[in-house]
């Protein structure tokens, strides 16, 4: 303790501020710093300036979104189209500016909410410089600052603690360990801390990023970007397709120049710039670009929908991977618990050896009155409150000790002259005579049942007390009377959110893994979890986290059957989520500490609160904006309808990609002029493909995501795309000859090509009905509602002129109809083909419908 007393009496100092006033401090002889010493320290660089950015800059979100394979393969394309003039059969490239668009808008809106929320957080300090107290920001402190940290404040630096007049900190952000710490001279504290009660002065030993929690999110601060299986599966799409445009582009290009006569033909007439059309036609066509669109609309509305029920999504593909969460680790404080305390009963120990003439009536009037302190602490506050909502209100207090870490109790004397303690149970019974075994034992019992204890004894003899505020040498330090005896004892637990029981029931009911992550004692968190069933009507197991193996593999098989871990270091719950990884699961990690940023950095979805520390907020994927646990179901069942839906759809893309790859292999092994056009791709994807994916992409499904998506969808899709090229590639060999099309003579050429576009435009149709199956509802009419545009369409003179459609007149219509009937067969027995291959491949097993 500090020699120097602390006083009533104010001091009258000489403060430096801009508007606040400086709080009445002790009286304390330290100068602190100099004007002249802390200028140097800032002209040095110490200061206390950290990062605090909750999120990636602009330029890191601008950059995700514009530099991508996707951008750069249309990119690429669309410039080749312009060259060539055709400015309409470009307009598939403004699905770049659309896509990448979404992207920066929704991560954009996220930071700014995300910056405001850090904000909230920032305070002022109070330093002691050149002998006055000074109040300055948090990025004012220097290096070896004399500092006052007082009840409520969080400690923005690394310090030494000078001098203390009953300070307890509340360390869980750092260590998880929800238990107060009460510190000496000497002892250090940490930034990120927060003071619970008491007063301090301490000495600064390091500023910014030097400092404890600066240095335990280091590692957090290193930004990944997460990739969901369908970006993956998508980007796996287009890795593919970049080494086959490439060469293929090249041969179409040479092909199409060969139909016009050659090079020299095709430079003197500009031929070449059909002949560059036709190529992109056919490399615009093997690209997904829809697909890609479709995913940032969905995750876009997706994380829409969540911020209306404040939810935070930093980085759109983390939608999907809410999808495939099967393990889910929670955080207990903050997360289950609300990090408050709570004021659960009264327990009489009559019979067990107490004062038999003593009644609850009193015992609760004593608790309140010893707990209503002119600044009661935590577990003060929770016992008033609770005593509040039963009727009790303040009596008649004669004389006071207040509570004190180092004595842990208090006492009173009442107006009939009895004196009443409370206090840590085994400080108290150890003082009063005789054996209080029985108590101690059930104190034990209730402790390992998650509650925190305290007891109330009395004693009907008058103690006389020094003065409330009392002297620090020691002297004249108040004793319990050993003649006192145990009344009752008290039961606070931690707070435990209304909502965690409902949340953690629904998990175990979509089958997944929940289990409760914490620093604080396996005992202590264990009854909390069978509190909320977090194993339903199953006892939970619980296990210290020090007696975990360090071997990953070891580590996993143990994981396995443990439910609750306590005791966990912030390096410990990253190596859980990395053994869980090593048995193929997807993991959901959520927290508010600093020390749960690695971990949560490390998972496959990270979840943050809004309270929680500013790294990290920055590593999480999602954040809760108003910290509540129960809006966990609707992320996830968001994340399902996003990827259940976007499976079913993706095969209607994929059906282009495979049908645009084999025509243009046709075309550039048999020389013929390549079928359609830029923009029939574009008319007739956008009716048959991506307007009704993206309505189909909304409907609801709450289909847990099943790992193979790529599988399922090449599976599906490649009936349909082989249908569409054979009947395509049939149609462009034989129609002219039966026509008499000359496919030298533009005005020709152009009919085939309508032509064509109408069979691509009917099988597309095909697709879109098995895509929308069952059609006895809404699907139906959705279907023929598309198809019924796409033929109206053709009529209108500005779209049919725009699209450069045509409808077939005459001897053509015949030969059109039997084309399309043809088709339609093709369709067919592709599809039962396809099926029946991958019976046979499966040993009879039915494929899984996407």
């Amino acid at each position: 303790m500090s020699a120097n007393p602390i006083l009533p009496q104010t001091v009258a100092s000489s403060v430096k501020q801009s508007a606040t006033k400086v709080s009445t401090m002790p009286y304390v002889s330290a100068t602190g710093l100099t004007s002249d010493e802390v200028a140097e320290r800032v002209a040095s660089g110490q200061v206390n300036a950290v990062n605090t950015s909750t999120s990636r800059s602009v330029a890191d979100i601008v950059r995700a979104n514009v530099f991508t394979l996707f951008n750069g393969i249309i990119f690429a394309a669309m410039i080749m189209v312009l060259i060539t003039g055709s400015w309409k059969d470009a307009v598939f490239g403004f699905v770049i500016l659309i896509n990448t668009s979404i992207g920066i808008v929704t991560e954009l809106k996220a930071k700014r909410t995300l910056d405001k929320l850090s904000i909230l957080v920032a305070a002022d300090y109070v330093v002691r410089r050149d002998g006055h107290d000074e109040t300055v920001a948090h990025n004012g402190i220097v290096l070896n600052d004399v500092l006052w940290l007082r009840a409520g404040d969080q400690v923005p630096a690394d310090a030494e603690v000078t001098d203390v007049w009953g300070i307890e900190l509340d360390e869980s952000m750092l260590t998880g360990e929800s238990r107060t710490v009460r510190k000496q001279i000497g002892d250090a504290v940490y930034s990120g801390s927060t003071v619970v009660s008491g007063m301090a002065l301490v000495r600064v030993t390091a500023v910014g990023e030097h400092g404890y929690a600066a240095s335990l999110t280091r590692e957090a601060k290193v930004y990944r970007k997460t990739v969901s299986d369908l970006s993956r599966g998508i980007n796996t799409i287009l890795k593919f397709m970049t080494f086959l445009v490439v060469p293929l582009c090249v041969l179409l290009i040479v092909s199409q120049i060969r139909t016009v006569g050659g090079w020299d033909v095709a430079l003197a007439t500009g031929a070449w710039r059909r002949a560059v059309v036709s190529a992109v036609a056919g490399v615009v066509g093997m690209i997904p670009e829809g697909l890609v669109l479709l995913t940032s609309l969905n995750f876009a509305i997706a994380a829409m929908r969540l911020a209306r029920h404040n939810t935070l999504v930093q980085e759109l593909e983390s939608v999907e991977t809410l999808a495939r969460v099967d393990c889910l680790n929670v955080d207990k404080t903050g997360t289950v618990t609300d990090g408050g305390i709570a004021f659960d009963q009264l327990i009489m120990l009559e019979p067990d050896g107490a004062d038999s003439g003593s009644s609850e009536q009193s015992a609760k009037q004593a608790l309140y009155d010893l707990s209503n302190e002119a600044q009661p602490n935590s577990t003060g506050q929770a016992v008033l409150t609770g005593l509040r909502e039963e009727g009790i209100n303040a009596g008649s207090v004669i004389a006071r000790i207040p509570f004190s870490s180092a004595r842990k109790w208090s006492a009173i004397t009442d107006e009939h002259n009895t004196t009443w303690y409370l206090g840590a149970p085994e400080v108290l019974l150890n003082a009063f005579d005789g054996d209080w075994t029985n108590v101690l034992h059930r104190v034990t019992e209730y402790a390992h049942d998650g509650n925190r204890v305290l007891l109330v004894a009395k004693t009907a003899t008058k103690t006389v007390f020094p003065h409330a505020v009392l002297p620090q040498d020691g002297e004249n330090e108040p004793t319990l009377n050993p003649t006192a005896q145990p009344v009752a004892l008290v039961l606070c637990t931690e707070r435990i959110r209304a909502d965690a029981e409902q949340t953690l029931a629904w998990f175990r009911d979509q089958g997944v893994r929940c289990r409760i992550i914490s620093g604080d004692n396996p005992a202590t968190v264990g009854a909390i979890a069978a509190k909320v069933k977090l194993t339903g009507e199953r006892t939970p197991v619980a296990m210290d986290a020090r007696n975990l193996p360090n071997d990953i593999n070891e580590l996993a098989r143990t994981l396995e059957t443990v439910d609750v871990l306590g005791r966990v270091l912030p390096d410990q719950k990253k190596a859980i989520v990395q053994a869980l990884h090593v048995d193929g699961h997807v993991v959901a990690m959520t927290g508010d500490g600093v020390n749960d940023a690695l971990a949560i950095k490390e998972a496959d979805l990270g979840i943050a609160m809004g309270n929680a520390a500013p790294a990290t907020k920055a590593v999480a994927q999602v954040v809760l904006v108003d910290s509540k646990f129960s809006h966990l179901p609707d992320v996830v069942a968001r994340g399902r309808q996003v990827m259940a839906n976007m499976e079913r759809v993706a095969s209607l893309f994929l059906v282009k990609t495979v049908y645009s790859a084999l025509i243009s292999l046709g075309v550039v092994l048999t020389a013929i002029p390549f079928p359609y056009l830029p923009r029939h791709i574009t008319y007739i994807g956008g009716l048959t493909i991506g307007a009704p994916a993206f309505i189909l992409a909304l409907a609801p499904n709450t289909r847990r995501y099943i790992p193979g998506f790529l599988q399922r969808v090449v599976r599906f899709a490649l009936p349909g795309g082989m249908a569409i090229a054979i009947s395509v590639l049939l149609s462009s060999w034989l129609l002219p000859g039966i026509i008499g099309w000359n496919l030298t003579d533009p005005a020709d050429l152009a009919e085939l090509r309508a032509t064509n576009a109408i069979i691509v435009f009917v099988l597309g149709v095909f697709v879109l009905a098995r895509v929308a199956q069952p059609l006895n509802s809404w699907r139906g009419i959705l279907v023929a509602a598309f198809a019924s545009i796409g033929i109206i369409g053709m009529f209108i003179p500005f779209v049919a002129n725009f699209f450069a459609l045509e409808m077939p007149t005459g001897h053509e219509i015949v030969a059109t109809m039997i084309a399309l009937l043809i088709a339609a067969v093709l369709f067919i027995i592709c599809h039962v083909g396809v099926k029946l291959v991958s019976r046979i491949i499966s040993h009879g097993k039915p494929t899984r419908q996407s």
